[in-house]
């Protein structure tokens, strides 16, 4: 640890809730968790609907573990109840409302009444802090504002904790780069590989991007590796944590990573009660420190009070350090329904990214393209990878082999990688899209 980040950990006053004991949260746990399941159940027909039908009630809970009697709640049920079905309050007392695009079916659509706000904006402002943040600060957010949970999360919790907030949202490349150089922020809020396209269009300006004022940086929304870790810190002189939300859940912040430790997000177990499930048997509910899907049930939740929440993001609880009262995840793997299934094999973006963040002459930029030739009945997939900007075309060629043979080694498939020009592939303007999916429908 650096003594500037051990300045910026001593000086932090923690809630009440991050210094208690496991024991003192865990019966905070069972308190809330009784209560919500009977509030859910008495105001949410669906809630009533799903524990009849599974044969238990509220009064059924009686120790945490009980909690894995309870049905689960999905995606899918929240657009059936599209837009207003989930809401265990009166219109009249939601603040607010956020969605998702609903690019992949009919949107999901949460609310928050004025105190499910102030949480969201408490346990924001105890994640930015856990990463370095401190009052007074200027944070530059360029996570998107508007129905997406993002960027109005990220900006109240920044607020909350007494900083100065950049409303830049996300895009504009250029303009992020001229606030970054005029306004001089101490901490950047934004999706990991936005902020690596922020870093490269520095340097194509020529423009060092460890050069500016950036000390911090707090990223989500979208799965990333240890190795882009290293390379946006190196890059840009920083220090790098992962905060991880969901809307459905809450928004960001219902986990954060604690900047002197950077081991993985701390669950803010005070308002959320973790599982992790069997993702092929999600009856079985697995021990700490085993790899499966992430399941989530709202402790404090007034608006939209939510049981069970299958995530389909893939990690493990692990115990906690920074705050040892709240445990950890580990890193997010990818997600379930993210998964691509190559001629038996299973595998995830952030594998390959880990694979070629190792290679020196291969850039962070990449795609996945899965193709079905016609005639054949088996799938391809194509690696398409930028070159570094240094790298010739003969020593990118060469990485391409070795990249080839790693994720046969490592994944245990085989591929085609394409090393193209440095500058060439879509560049990330929020949340990147790394999977092209070009097979024949049905």
């Amino acid at each position: 640890m650096t003594q500037e980040t051990a300045a910026a950990t001593t000086d932090a006053v923690l809630d009440r809730e991050e210094t208690i004991s496991r024991d003192e949260l865990e019966a905070l746990q069972l308190s809330r968790l009784q209560h919500t399941v009977a509030y859910a159940y008495d105001r949410v027909p669906l809630y009533k609907r799903k524990f009849d039908a599974a044969g238990v009630h509220p009064t059924d809970l009686r120790e945490l573990s009980d909690l894995g009697k309870f049905p689960f709640t999905t995606k899918e049920d929240l657009r059936l109840e599209y837009p207003f079905g989930m809401f265990a309050v009166p219109q009249n007392q939601v603040a607010r409302i956020h969605a998702s695009s609903g690019t992949t079916g009919r949107a999901t659509v949460v609310g928050y009444t004025k105190k499910d706000l102030a949480d969201w904006a408490k346990l924001v402002a105890r994640s930015l802090r856990a990463s370095g943040v401190r009052p007074g600060m200027k944070v530059h957010n360029a996570y998107g504002y508007g129905l997406f949970t993002g960027g109005m999360g990220a900006h109240a919790g920044a607020e909350a904790l007494g900083c100065t907030v950049i409303p830049i949202s996300g895009g504009q490349t250029e303009r992020q780069i001229t606030l970054i150089q005029d306004f001089q922020p101490d901490a950047i809020l934004a999706t990991p590989t936005y902020l690596l396209t922020i870093a490269d269009a520095m340097i194509k300006q020529g423009i060092d991007p460890a050069s500016t004022s950036l000390k911090y940086a707090v990223l989500g929304a979208e799965p990333w590796t240890e190795e882009m870790r290293h390379e946006l810190e190196v890059t840009m002189n920083i220090k790098a944590c992962d905060i991880y939300g969901l809307s459905e859940v809450m928004g960001p912040g219902v986990a954060g990573e604690a900047v002197e430790t950077q081991d993985g997000s701390h669950i803010w177990e005070d308002h959320f009660r973790p599982e992790i499930i069997d993702a092929f048997d999600p009856s079985v509910v697995l021990a700490d420190g085993e790899p499966g899907e992430l399941v989530f049930t709202s402790l404090t939740k007034e608006a939209l009070p939510i049981i069970r929440y299958r995530t389909k993001d893939l990690t493990r609880l692990l115990p906690g350090t920074a705050r040892p009262a709240h445990r950890r995840m580990g890193r997010i793997t990818g997600r379930s329904d993210d998964m691509i299934i190559l001629r038996g094999v299973n595998l995830f973006p952030s594998q390959i990214e880990e694979i070629a963040l190792r290679i020196p002459e291969l850039s962070p930029h990449f795609q996945l393209e899965l193709t079905r030739p016609e005639g054949q009945r088996m799938d391809q997939m194509t690696v398409k990878i930028e070159r570094r900007d240094a790298v010739t075309i003969e020593s990118g060629t060469a990485a391409a082999k070795v990249l080839q043979q790693q994720i046969k080694i490592h994944v245990g498939s085989s591929c085609t990688v394409d090393v193209v020009e440095p500058g060439s592939l879509e560049r990330s303007n929020g949340k990147l899209r790394r999977i092209y999916d070009m097979r024949p429908k049905g």
